[in-house]
C-alpha cells in the first residue's frame, strides 16, 4: 500500500510512505491522490480531503468530527449509550442558565470546556469562586455529574479491535487520572463491561482510533470522553504495535474496498 503522512512522528516505520507539510496540502494534490491512505491529517484538512480530492484518511471522519470538540462527542455518546453517560447539561452561558445550574447540580461536580486534551480545561467546581473562574471562559455551559472515583480506564480502540486496555490512577494532588497530569497506570485486569463499551461505542459511530476515558462505578461503566490523538505510553509493546495494528487494519479495509466517505453502517447493540 501507498501511504501519505502528515505526522512524521506518529508514522515513522510505516512503509512506502511519503510525509509532507500540512500547509503544503494544495502542492501536492496529484500525489496525494493517488496514495491509497492520507494518515494523521490536521483536522483543517479533512473536508479538502476527502470531499475535495476523494481521498481515504486515517483516522476516519467520524474520530476526527467527533473527537475534535467534547460537546459534539457527549451528544453522540448520548445517541447510542444513554445509559453510560453521566448526568450531562450543555447550554449557552448567560446568566440564568448559570444561575440555574448552579443551584440544580449536586455539588462537587465537573465543569468543562468544549475543546482541550490531557486534562486540560476540566475542572471540579465545589466553590462559588470556581463557578465563576470557569464562566469567564467559555460561551457554553458543559457541566457533569462528578462521580465518586479514583481511577478510570484507557482503553485504546485501533480499527476494529481493542489494543489495550489499562487503569489510570489519581495523582494524589489532583482528581484528574491522566498520566500528563501526574497519573501512574495500573495494569490490572480490566472488566469485559468496559472494554466492550468502548469497542461496540466506537463500531457505531465509525470511530477507528481512540483512546477512550471510561469510569467504572460499581459494575456500571460511564463513557467520560475519548481522545484521537493518545499517547502511547502505557500500551505493552508500545509504538511498534500500535503501529502494526493500524497497518493491519488499514489492509483489511483496503481488501473490503471501503469508503471513508460514506457514513458508518448502523451496528446491532
Amino acid at each position: 500500500m501507498r501511504f501519505a503522512s502528515f505526522d512524521v512522528f506518529r508514522t515513522l516505520g510505516f512503509p512506502d510512505t511519503r510525509h509532507f507539510k500540512p500547509d503544503h496540502l494544495f502542492r501536492h494534490q496529484s500525489e496525494l491522490s493517488a496514495a491509497e491512505w492520507i494518515l494523521f491529517p490536521e483536522y483543517w484538512q479533512i473536508n479538502a480531503l476527502i470531499y475535495g480530492m476523494g481521498c481515504r484518511v486515517f483516522p476516519s471522519q467520524a474520530s476526527y468530527l467527533l473527537g475534535h470538540n467534547k460537546i459534539e462527542m457527549t451528544r453522540a455518546f448520548q445517541t447510542v449509550a444513554p445509559a453510560h453517560v453521566p448526568v450531562t447539561h450543555i447550554r449557552a452561558n448567560t446568566p440564568d442558565n448559570a444561575e440555574e445550574l448552579w443551584q440544580e447540580m449536586t455539588h462537587p461536580f465537573v465543569a468543562k470546556l468544549a475543546k482541550s486534551s490531557m486534562g486540560e480545561g476540566v475542572w471540579l467546581i465545589e466553590e462559588r469562586d470556581q463557578w465563576r473562574e470557569y464562566l469567564g471562559r467559555t460561551d457554553t455551559l458543559y457541566v457533569q455529574e462528578w462521580l465518586p472515583i479514583d481511577r478510570d480506564v484507557r482503553v485504546v480502540v485501533v480499527g476494529d479491535q481493542v489494543l489495550a486496555a489499562y487503569w489510570r490512577l489519581q495523582s494524589g494532588f489532583s482528581f484528574h487520572n491522566n498520566v500528563a497530569r501526574g497519573g501512574s497506570v495500573d495494569y490490572s485486569l480490566v472488566p469485559a463491561v468496559v472494554t466492550d463499551l468502548a469497542l461496540s461505542v466506537a463500531r457505531k459511530l465509525g470511530v477507528d482510533h481512540a483512546g477512550f476515558d471510561i469510569a467504572l462505578v460499581g459494575d456500571h461503566p460511564y463513557l467520560l470522553e475519548f481522545n484521537r490523538l493518545f499517547g502511547n505510553q502505557g500500551i505493552p509493546g508500545g509504538g511498534q504495535r500500535l503501529r502494526e495494528a493500524i497497518l493491519g487494519y488499514l489492509e483489511r479495509q483496503s481488501a473490503q474496498n471501503d469508503d471513508p466517505s460514506r457514513p458508518p453502517e448502523p451496528v446491532a447493540a
